[in-house]
């Protein structure tokens, strides 16, 4: 099993800065990728970013690119979503999700076995 720990949400301004931690522990060595997903009011589950575990590539949503970044920290078992320039649209209920097999859609829910409770992100105008 592995158990997932999610911090950093809250309220900011738009044009602010936001950064989400997710802290894996359990059987972390089987996670081969860690992602980000965003649930906005009226709106669908939908992808962020994500970060394969035993190189560090990163993939993204095309509206995420060159404003938001996932990271990793090998050491603390930790990924990262840092969140720049945010706007209204990107209030959402943010998940930090876990993949322990080799997945072929980084973006598709259904790839991932174990899932954070969510955060709640607030962007005001």
């Amino acid at each position: 099993q592995v158990q997932l720990v999610e911090s950093g949400g809250g309220l900011v301004q738009a044009g602010g800065s936001l950064r989400l931690s997710c802290a894996a522990s359990g059987v972390t060595f089987s996670i081969s990728t860690l992602g980000w997903f965003r649930q906005a009011p009226g709106k669908e589950r939908e992808s962020v970013a994500a970060i394969r575990w035993s190189d560090g590539s990163t993939y993204y949503a095309d509206s995420m690119k060159g404003r938001f970044t996932i990271s990793r920290d090998n050491a603390k078992n930790t990924v990262y979503l840092e969140m720049n320039s945010l706007k209204p649209e990107d209030t959402a209920v943010y998940y930090c999700a876990a993949a322990t097999h080799i997945i072929s859609s980084w973006s598709q829910l259904y790839e991932y076995n174990f899932w954070g409770q969510g955060t709640q992100v607030t962007v005001s105008s």
